[in-house]
């Protein structure tokens, strides 16, 4: 089961979905378009535990955060 993270001021909440079935993928991939296009910054595991910035929905990734644009001032 893939999971989506998504952290705000608020903390953290996660979806799961199943990596083989249509209608989540396609629903996870709607989540990833409205959080990227919302200024949310996504980002993938790697192998070695590092975390990659995904520009684009990966299907295959097992966990993918979402994490607030970062404001200075």
């Amino acid at each position: 089961m893939a999971a989506q993270i998504v952290m705000d001021h608020t903390g953290d909440r996660r979806h799961f979905f199943e990596q083989d079935d249509p209608k989540g993928l396609a629903e996870a991939e709607r989540r990833f378009k409205k959080l990227t296009d919302q200024g949310f910054t996504a980002a993938t595991r790697t192998a070695a535990g590092d975390l990659k910035i995904a520009r684009k929905f990966d299907p295959t990734a097992d966990e993918t955060l979402f994490y607030p644009r970062l404001v200075g001032g």
